[in-house]
């Protein structure tokens, strides 16, 4: 759907240009004593500005296609003037063929931003170098969210962007930041793209496009058959878990996903919702009290 219509849109010469996303952003700071408001104000201003005037791709998106971004950064320390660290909440939903309803699918925090900002800048980037932290951190983030949308609207489609993300995380290997690197620990942005590009990790991808595109972009038409083919998506996952037990990105997914799954299956036959929540209790036993809820429907 998104990816058709900007190939279309490549093809008109006079077709107006927008970029690809839709931010929000605010930024705060709890716990920072005697915390000075304009930075985290001038903070705010330039990380949506990132996103919202930046282009990330060579598609033209429509306003309409632009994807809706939420982003909630806390600063728990400034240990200089120009200095922050704290963590960063990254939220995106795909819009529903047919609906006003917005899908979750990625709703994480990441707990290791560290990063210099001054007042009044520009964060500049390029994925071809490492120029500072937050630019990174950005632009990271905008590719891989280019790759779960694009890998929701047709099979794998993601591609192109996750490579983006890749080289932004090998540029970043020679900085002295966190959260980079594959020795730092298994929930870091390192690894959340590593899972990504696995073999063993492409049934959750697949997921991405069955779940949404043969799923819920079809729930109004015939809604048995949609459940149907997300309850097969998240069967397949069995393998993933079996692979990589309690795997950064399953537990990403699943973040995201289980209460929308709640609500889809709470209406299913009984003895489809037990299939499903049999798998669901091996592959996230995180949210099995959620799960049990729609057991009872």
């Amino acid at each position: 759907m998104r990816k058709t219509a900007c190939i279309l849109l490549l093809l008109l010469p006079f077709a107006s240009i927008s970029q690809e996303f839709n931010c929000q952003v605010s930024v705060i700071a709890p716990q920072v004593a005697q915390a000075q408001t304009g930075v985290f104000r001038s903070m705010e201003t330039a990380i949506k500005e990132f996103f919202n005037v930046r282009r990330f791709t060579n598609y033209n998106y429509a306003p309409n296609e632009r994807i809706d971004i939420n982003l909630l950064l806390t600063i728990s320390n400034q240990p200089a003037p120009d200095r922050f660290e704290g963590t960063l909440q990254v939220i995106y939903a795909r819009p529903v063929f047919g609906t006003d309803y917005n899908s979750p699918i990625l709703d994480l925090v990441d707990d290791q931003v560290q990063f210099n900002f001054l007042e009044n800048t520009q964060i500049e980037f390029t994925p071809d170098r490492f120029i500072n932290n937050l630019s990174a951190l950005l632009g990271f983030y905008a590719y891989f969210i280019l790759g779960l949308d694009g890998d929701s609207y047709a099979p794998l489609g993601g591609a192109e962007f996750y490579n983006q993300a890749q080289q932004v995380v090998n540029n970043a290997q020679s900085a002295g930041e966190s959260g980079w690197k594959a020795f730092e620990g298994q929930r870091n942005r390192y690894w959340l793209l590593d899972n990504q590009l696995q073999a063993v990790f492409r049934p959750l991808r697949e997921l991405l496009y069955d779940y949404h595109r043969q799923g819920l972009d079809t729930m109004t038409e015939d809604a048995a058959a949609s459940r149907r083919k997300i309850a097969a998506s998240i069967e397949k996952l069995k393998t993933v878990h079996q692979a990589k037990p309690a795997s950064y990105n399953l537990q990403v997914v699943f973040n995201a996903k289980y209460n929308e799954l709640v609500e889809i299956f709470k209406p299913a036959d009984p003895s489809e919702k037990t299939k499903l929540f049999n798998t669901l209790q091996i592959i996230d036993p995180g949210h099995i009290g959620q799960y049990q809820e729609m057991m009872r429907g």
